[in-house]
């Protein structure tokens, strides 16, 4: 395959990204520069052009830090999750167990784990394509990953022993799943973005997962958006939590945190 020299330009690589609709396009530019050259680049620039996430492109996103493995087919985690993360960590015990439920590539599990050595962590998805790229994020941090729904692929003996349950659940309303930007929409799986008709449906799974693995002093973290985050912390209250909404406006992040309540 022969290489218009212009496609190693650049000024010319961001002019091709922004006319396609990419919002940052001089920084994607850069990170394809810098890990593509030639034909390959060429390549990477018309699928991000054709709306390929650029970190499926890449094999990569970054959050918290990490370089988080992704591949197609798999959810990118997003920046706004850091809060979600910021959460799980302030309620995390010394020595504590920590379970990331849908945990799609993992990127939760594996900041805690890199960051805690102490803690015990394990990560749950029900898909392959998301296992492996979790396996491949959280095992060399010494966390442990499973397949199964919810918590089905779980060790029994976490029942009742986990001290913090994190999920970043899918919860796009099902109706609104084609107003999604089309690198999403077309490019991750749907289950990991389908909440149910008000994008709840997971969360409120989740949280009764977190019922049957939390220490009677354990907390249940769930991501949500600002819209709908009264309705998630509504499920939390019905499965006998008290609920607060936290939110984060410099990294647009919501989430709602659980703690057992007496009813």
């Amino acid at each position: 395959m022969s290489v218009d020299p212009d496609w190693l330009d650049r000024d010319a690589v961001t002019d091709r990204l922004r006319t396609a609709g990419c919002v940052f396009a001089e920084e994607e530019a850069d990170l394809l520069l810098a890990q593509f050259t030639g034909p390959e680049l060429e390549l990477a620039v018309l699928d991000r052009m054709a709306g390929e996430p650029l970190e499926h492109i890449l094999g990569w996103a970054e959050f918290a830090g990490l370089r988080i493995a992704v591949g197609p087919g798999v959810f990118v985690p997003r920046r706004r999750s850091v809060l979600l993360l910021e959460q799980a960590l302030a309620h995390l015990p010394r020595h504590g167990v920590l379970v990331e439920l849908c945990c799609g590539a993992g990127a939760l599990a594996a900041a805690v784990a890199g960051g805690r050595a102490d803690a015990t962590v394990h990560a749950s998805d029900i898909d392959e394509r998301a296992v492996a790229c979790a396996r491949e994020n959280l095992e060399p941090r010494g966390g442990q990953v499973h397949q199964g729904d919810m918590e089905s692929g779980l060790p029994t003996a976490l029942a009742g022993r986990v001290d913090v349950v994190v999920a970043n659940a899918p919860y796009v309303p099902s109706g609104q799943i084609d107003l999604m930007p089309v690198d999403a929409r077309d490019h991750e799986p749907l289950i990991a973005l389908d909440g149910g008709p008000d994008g709840t449906r997971m969360q409120d799974r989740v949280v009764a997962a977190a019922t049957r693995l939390l220490a009677p002093a354990g907390v249940v973290v769930v991501e949500a958006s600002r819209t709908q985050a009264e309705a998630t912390a509504a499920r939390m209250l019905w499965r006998g939590f008290a609920a607060e909404i936290v939110t984060d406006d410099e990294v647009s992040g919501t989430c709602v945190v659980g703690r057992r309540s007496v009813r």
